[in-house]
């Protein structure tokens, strides 16, 4: 059996580096960044001392290793390549690029491992990891179309609307600010499902 045309390996692996890489960004979002907002400075060094740098180690290579196994998994399923799977994995890949090229590259100022302007860096990793969060609800919900063989079709104009979508958060991102709609667990909660829904009904109806 060749190992590259199995399916089930990599989907296994797939899954498992996918768990880990969102259970740690649910982590970031939702536990450890509001602890630190309201943690005496000793904790908040603790945290970022000890804590922080392991559980990035975590976080990035299981952002990597589930993109690597998702490029995998679609060179193997091709031919049932439809609207939902192509915006999936666009923003897979989106959240994949702000782990490593955003929210790495500024917190290691955050924790004092790299020189720059630490609030500065905050806020910008900060962006990224609350707009990882709003993809992540759609992009999961995408993402399992691959797996029960649904949405074989491709619409171009709903893979369109939907990309440009994508792409004005994803722009905000980088060159944008905190918006009210994701600057608080409750509000990221909220919109990461209303996105879903919004992509939903295009990808259903256009």
């Amino acid at each position: 059996m060749d190992i590259l045309t199995d399916q089930s390996f990599f989907r296994a692996f797939h899954i498992l580096f996918g768990i880990t890489w969102i259970g740690l960004l649910y982590y970031f979002n939702f536990i450890q960044g509001e602890y630190v907002k309201v943690a005496d400075p000793d904790a908040k060094a603790d945290v970022f001392k000890k804590l922080a740098p392991n559980a990035l180690w975590w976080f990035r290579w299981a952002a990597l290793f589930t993109f690597l196994t998702g490029v995998i998994l679609l060179y193997q399923i091709h031919v049932r390549i439809g609207t939902e799977i192509i915006l999936g994995a666009v923003m897979g890949t989106l959240m994949m690029l702000n782990v490593w090229g955003i929210i790495w590259r500024n917190q290691k100022i955050v924790l004092g491992m790299k020189e720059g302007d630490a609030a500065l860096a905050g806020a910008k990793a900060g962006l990224a990891s609350r707009t990882n969060t709003l993809f992540s609800v759609p992009m999961l919900m995408y993402m399992v179309y691959s797996v029960h063989g649904a949405g074989v079709d491709v619409s171009t104009n709903a893979v369109l609307i939907g990309l440009a979508i994508i792409f004005i958060i994803e722009a905000n991102a980088i060159w944008g600010k905190m918006l009210p709609a994701i600057a608080s667990v409750r509000a990221v909660i909220t919109s990461s499902f209303v996105l879903a829904v919004v992509l939903k009904i295009i990808t259903d109806n256009i």
